[in-house]
């Protein structure tokens, strides 16, 4: 089937052998990737995801980060729900010209230390030379240990990792970067609703955006069922709260619907195959398969939802779905929408909100928030550990983003 959204990367099977990456690796003095079900695994047997190395802030502060054209690109990946959001956002917000990226790949053929580089000429990242990612974050910081991750922005003057704050990261290019937008370019965090956007999206990430890896690399029954139950519990409420609104907070896209559209994306197609049993497909919740349909049908959206056909077992008569069937699959034609869901809407037409008349670029601009999911005790960041003001079926801008 020929879909544009289908994952096109070069098939470089053979091509970058384990052999090499540890001949790359040993020049770099890059050790290999740490293993999340070793190093990230509470008492419990639960998964509790690594910190950000790097969150120091864009902003006017005195340490802070300043925006600039050409000085910074987003390292991400394919496959990785948390990368796939600032490209979305920075192609929304018309800043291609401003912020670089470079897509990873595997290293090596079991990818033992990371994210590299195999699509590319010498397995070398095209802008900065790198081999792995992992590079940059040795520049920046020579004694980390953790796992380089994507999405990560990168210095390309200095070569060196600046911030790999997933929670974070959108916003400081809705926000910083303003000056660089143009005039039209969307409203994604409107500046008298940041509060409850952030509340929502540091809620969003424990129960949801995280809630597959909290399945698949917890290592205890308990742990697997409380992830399990808490993911369902929570996609029931969005599924309710999106019978009223046509996007989270209203009429209008916003950053949280970046955040939970990439995730719903790969439940669908993808994590599935980790989980184990499923206690309803996306497509079995009315009202959250038709927000998925009606944004995928947005060209961004379209370019950065890839569909992942793993390689894998499957001889004989018992080949996997994968093998046999989902390369088939016609997404374009199954993932359609059918325009019902702007009725919700008192403005059908639009679906991005526009900038009030007469905001500046310095009236947009403000300090972010900083995320409790980034804090260095292991306890502190305790998944069930979180708070939202009002339940999460219920959106709390009784205005829908109209003011």
């Amino acid at each position: 089937m020929a879909n544009a959204c289908l994952l096109t990367r070069p098939d470089t099977a053979g091509t970058y052998t384990d052999a090499q990456a540890e001949a790359y690796a040993k020049e770099a003095g890059v050790p290999p990737r740490p293993q999340e079900t070793r190093s990230e695994i509470d008492a419990r047997g639960a998964f509790i995801r690594q910190p950000n190395a790097f969150t120091r802030p864009f902003g006017e502060g005195k340490d802070d980060l300043r925006a600039e054209a050409n000085r910074f690109a987003i390292y991400w990946a394919h496959g990785c729900h948390w990368s796939n959001r600032p490209v979305i956002v920075r192609d929304l917000l018309g800043l291609g010209d401003v912020i670089g990226d470079v897509a990873t790949t595997h290293s090596g053929e079991t990818n033992i230390y990371g994210h590299g580089f195999a699509d590319q000429p010498d397995h070398r990242d095209p802008i900065c030379g790198a081999h792995f990612l992992s590079e940059f974050y040795k520049r920046a910081k020579p004694d980390f240990t953790g796992r380089a991750t994507t999405p990560t922005l990168v210095d390309v003057k200095e070569k060196k990792a600046v911030n790999n704050d997933y929670h974070r990261l959108t916003n400081y290019i809705e926000v910083q970067f303003r000056p660089f937008q143009p005039a039209d370019a969307p409203d994604l965090y409107p500046v008298k609703y940041r509060k409850e956007i952030d509340e929502f999206n540091d809620w969003l990430f424990p129960t949801v955006n995280n809630g597959h890896y909290r399945m698949a690399f917890c290592q205890s029954w308990e742990a697997y069922s409380e992830a399990y139950e808490d993911f369902f519990a929570s996609v029931e409420k969005l599924d309710r709260r999106l019978a009223e609104n046509r996007f989270l907070f209203g009429d209008y896209i916003t950053d949280a619907d970046i955040r939970l559209y990439v995730t719903l994306v790969r439940w669908e197609t993808s994590y599935y195959h980790n989980v184990g049993p499923m206690k309803k497909r996306i497509t079995e919740y009315e009202n959250l398969w038709g927000y998925v349909k009606e944004l995928f049908s947005l060209p961004v959206f379209r370019k950065y939802t890839f569909f992942e056909f793993p390689k894998n077992d499957g001889k004989g008569i018992f080949a996997s779905y994968a093998k046999r069937i989902a390369s088939q699959v016609p997404y374009d034609e199954l993932w359609a929408t059918d325009g019902a869901r702007k009725a919700l809407s008192a403005d059908p037409e639009n679906v991005f909100k526009k900038h009030p008349e007469g905001e500046t670029a310095a009236d947009y601009q403000s300090v972010i928030s900083v995320s409790k999911w980034n804090a260095a005790a292991q306890e502190d960041r305790n998944p069930m550990a979180r708070t939202l003001s009002q339940d999460a079926s219920v959106n709390p801008i009784a205005s829908k983003l109209r003011d």
